[in-house]
């Protein structure tokens, strides 16, 4: 956990692309889920901030 709390402070790539894809996954889940309404309205925005944060993050130095 501190390794991971490291690379995000010095802004590698690992543990912000892990994060990005755990939004995306979030996302994903919130879109599929037939209960909460708000969370399926929410879905995209999660999503897409989660692509687009890959889409940076991937430009960060190993």
């Amino acid at each position: 956990m501190r390794a991971f709390i490291s690379g995000i402070l010095r802004l590698r790539r690992g543990p912000w692309e892990m994060l990005a894809s755990v939004l995306i996954a979030i996302g994903v889940v919130m879109l599929m889920q037939p209960y909460a309404l708000w969370a399926f309205s929410w879905s995209f925005i999660v999503t897409l901030t989660g692509t687009v944060m890959f889409l940076i993050v991937s430009h960060f130095p190993e």
